[in-house]
């Protein structure tokens, strides 16, 4: 037996930055989120939590700005918050991502 479908379904912008900011914040070495940089000529759908979205032809754009523990190797975190956000969308919401850039505006360094 078919089933049929109505409707659409529509997923708020504030649920891809919810998701790509816990993501980011479950990473090993990543220590917090930091202020998103404003940029010129890109309207993002959500500039808040260290995390700016653009989302165009259902395609994603992310981008990730974060503070990393000082004892950690910097691209190695950038690297693996890459590959977490990408697939955290990709299984939560079954939207393409094209590209996770991580920011990392700064380290934190035990005294």
């Amino acid at each position: 037996m078919e089933e049929k479908h109505s409707g659409s379904t529509t997923i708020a912008p504030t649920v891809l930055n919810t998701i790509a900011r816990l993501t980011s914040l479950a990473t090993p070495g990543v220590t917090a989120m930091a202020p998103v940089f404003p940029s010129a000529g890109r309207a993002s759908h959500t500039d808040a939590d260290g995390v700016k979205i653009v989302v165009k032809d259902s395609i994603i754009y992310v981008d990730v700005y974060l503070v990393v523990d000082g004892a950690e190797n910097v691209r190695v975190v950038a690297e693996a918050v890459q590959q977490r956000v990408t697939r955290a969308i990709s299984e939560m919401v079954g939207m393409e991502v094209a590209a996770v850039n991580v920011h990392v505006t700064n380290i934190e360094l035990e005294a």
